[in-house]
């Protein structure tokens, strides 16, 4: 896998669970069909936190991977995520995707409460690269077990099965030193920084971020594509247009069930992300008018061509 493949907008997708439960295969299929042949993505990711891989079994993500694989045909690369709480567990996930030609595993920090120290970090990231065979993305995001920009350096110089980090946890901050850092270590054009700054994909692009995996992408993938185009157009006065589109949204949705409120703005524009996975609830009545409102302030003729 070419890692110049990864870049763009990725979109996480949510995991279609049904009233009991169960996994609606044909809804996660059309939504696959949808980014690709509609919203022009440049990628997809599953079984992450928006997927909430946290609560999917090892054979789920199997299941969802194999069947996103076999919608993409190749004609986008797929993240796989990885969220666990051992070296082992996490290894056990990636080996059960080894095979199914995923370009990547997006792979959190342990997110219970006892931190690994920074060589225990680097040997975690390490072992799971060599056990699955796969490359990994670190996927920065859990507050207790947080890398800071420096080691994230460190594993991304010293580890070759490592080849990127999703920076997130509103940090823009660290994105912008991590972007800074690694082109001072000679690491820039071997490795993917992607942004997961929801609220700042606009910045983040400017900053030359590689792409982004971000919820906001799935609630709205057009105009996230939209974006990035004019970003890369240098399309200023659109790309405003869209960053203030885009945090309404964003402000609207942000909350902790954040992958029950990006299944509200789905289903506005008429697709079926299904409901979560208890414990967490669906929106609100309040969630719900708060997206309906934010989708009703867009300046939706920007997207046009």
């Amino acid at each position: 896998m070419n890692i110049h493949q990864i870049y763009g907008i990725i979109p996480p997708l949510v995991t279609p669970f049904r009233d009991d439960g169960s996994i609606d295969e044909q809804a996660h299929r059309a939504e696959v069909r949808f980014l690709i042949e509609k919203a022009h993505v440049h990628g997809i990711a599953v079984c992450g936190s928006t997927g909430e891989g946290h609560a999917l079994t090892t054979d789920e993500t199997r299941h969802i991977v194999g069947i996103t694989m076999e919608e993409t045909r190749s004609r986008v690369p797929v993240i796989a995520g990885v969220i666990a709480n051992s070296t082992q567990a996490a290894v056990e996930r990636g080996k059960a995707v080894a095979d199914l030609g995923v370009a990547a595993l997006q792979v959190t920090p342990v997110h219970y409460v006892f931190r690994p120290d920074d060589d225990s970090m680097l040997r975690h990231f390490a072992a799971i690269s060599e056990g699955s065979g796969l490359p990994v993305i670190i996927y920065n995001v859990i507050p207790w077990s947080y890398l800071l920009p420096p080691l994230l350096v460190r594993i991304l110089r010293d580890v070759d099965g490592v080849i990127g980090v999703k920076q997130s946890a509103s940090d823009m901050k660290a994105l912008a030193d991590l972007l800074l850092l690694i082109e001072e270590a000679g690491i820039q054009n071997r490795v993917r920084i992607l942004s997961a700054v929801d609220a700042l994909l606009y910045p983040s692009f400017e900053l030359g971020a590689h792409g982004a995996v971000a919820a906001i992408l799935t609630a709205v993938p057009e105009w996230c594509v939209a974006l990035w185009d004019a970003v890369a157009a240098g399309d200023k006065e659109k790309a405003l247009l869209l960053h203030k589109n885009l945090l309404r949204l964003w402000n609207a949705i942000d909350a902790p069930n954040l992958p029950a409120n990006v299944r509200t703005a789905m289903r506005a524009a008429g697709r079926d992300g299904g409901v979560p996975r208890p414990p967490m609830p669906s929106s609100s009545a309040a969630q719900e008018e708060c997206v309906r409102l934010a989708l009703e302030k867009a300046q939706i003729p920007v997207l046009s061509k």
